[in-house]
């Protein structure tokens, strides 16, 4: 009896030492690939063959980056970006919504996992600074970045989250 209690001690304290406080959690945020502009009327076009290749060059990039699922919004142009990058990893798509980035159940749902986030220009950085803000409540000076140039196709905005620790960057990838 004693060594069964031993055991189950010895359980308890491996699981709550390998709990959340060492969990990592990585966000690749990336707005969507260049669009077909030829309607200005039209809120939601397809890519263009530019975009297409770019798409094509994400799926590249994430290649070797193991990701645990990819979210986008409902426009054809985020879905078309991230379908490339989804299929050669053989995952199915996860939707959001731009009005409830970075909710409680969202946070759950991601918590210690590798995710990419295909948005908008404007809502791709307002992404990440919630991310940032929600982990840096603490800090008085909160990492702010600002909508993207509507040019801007090739920004990949990190966060990284180690149990007290968050980390943060951007890189442009041409290719």
């Amino acid at each position: 009896m004693k060594h069964y209690i031993l055991f189950i001690s010895i359980s308890f304290a491996l699981l709550f030492s390998c709990s959340s406080s060492n969990e990592s959690t990585t966000y690749y945020l990336i707005r969507h690939a260049e669009k077909d502009r030829t309607d200005s009327t039209n809120r939601n076009p397809n890519l263009n063959l530019e975009g297409e290749t770019r798409a094509q060059n994400w799926a590249f990039f994430f290649k070797d980056i193991p990701l645990d699922a990819v979210y986008t919004t409902h426009y054809n142009r985020t879905i078309q970006t991230a379908t490339p990058t989804a299929k050669s990893k053989n995952i199915e798509l996860k939707y959001y919504s731009p009005n409830r980035m970075f909710d409680s159940i969202f946070q759950v749902n991601t918590k210690g996992k590798k995710i990419l986030i295909v948005g908008h220009s404007n809502t791709t950085p307002m992404f990440a600074n919630k991310i940032i803000n929600t982990y840096n409540k603490a800090i008085s000076d909160n990492k702010n970045y600002n909508a993207m140039d509507d040019n801007d196709n090739s920004s990949l905005f990190i966060v990284k989250i180690d149990g007290e620790s968050i980390t943060t960057s951007v890189e442009k990838i041409n290719r």
